[in-house]
């Protein structure tokens, strides 16, 4: 289930509104969501953050990006967190992923060498390296969602294009017209986007929903998996 609420946030949209005359500042923002069964009920709780790091040697501003997930089923409870470092064009610096899925735990590090456009993916704790061909402004997951809200809040439509979350996924989507969601007790005017992505392993169909606001804000998130269709909705 984490791999699809969380990439299912990263992916372009089609019509959009004027873009606003700067780019939206995600400083301090912090944005909480349930993790929702497809009966409705809650299974737990998901966060976005980001705020402004310091500079690093060359003077340039940094963004520290991260993603929380704590959630449960009966006998089975998953714990994730994921780190992103960007520069001031929202490239990707590194990435961390710390999971822990019932007994297991995982810990893996991707660093991004814009020089020589690639990414270095390390296991943790004795595991091996990986070394992925990526652009000279590649994305991790993390990163790729506060650069598609930028996109969009500007009136742009990023290219579909591979996205590293630990390996690369190919990401495209399709706009699905406008829709107004109840989301707790406001209305909220949204674009539905559905998105595909596609990875070594696993092929994905997903609906976002993002608000039509400043900063795009991704309200509601729906991925159709076996048991059902689970969900991540805002809170607040």
């Amino acid at each position: 289930m984490r791999v699809p609420l969380f990439l299912a946030a990263t992916f372009l949209a089609g019509p959009l509104l004027a873009a606003p005359p700067a780019g939206p500042s995600f400083d301090k923002e912090k944005l909480t969501y349930a993790v929702n069964w497809p009966s409705g009920l809650t299974l737990g709780e998901a966060r976005l953050e980001a705020r402004q790091s310091p500079p690093a040697e060359a003077g340039t501003p940094r963004w520290s990006l991260d993603f929380f997930l704590d959630a449960a089923v009966p006998g089975f409870a998953v714990a994730d967190q994921f780190h992103s470092l960007t520069d001031d064009n929202g490239c990707s610096v590194e990435f961390e992923k710390n999971t822990l899925h019932g007994k297991k735990k995982a810990q893996e590090r991707t660093t991004f060498d814009a020089r020589k456009s690639t990414a270095t993916r390390t296991t943790l704790n004795g595991g091996g390296k990986t070394e992925i061909s990526v652009s000279a402004c590649a994305h991790d997951a993390l990163a790729f969602l506060y650069y598609l809200r930028r996109e969009l809040s500007q009136g742009r439509m990023p290219p579909a294009q591979a996205v590293l979350f630990g390996a690369p996924y190919q990401f495209r989507a399709e706009y699905g017209g406008t829709r107004v969601l109840a989301i707790g007790e406001a209305k909220i005017e949204t674009d539905r986007l559905v998105g595909f992505a596609k990875g070594p392993a696993s092929d994905l169909t997903f609906e976002a929903f993002f608000a039509r606001d400043a900063v795009r804000t991704p309200v509601l998130i729906k991925v159709p998996l076996a048991l059902g269709t689970f969900s991540m909705e805002l809170v607040r």
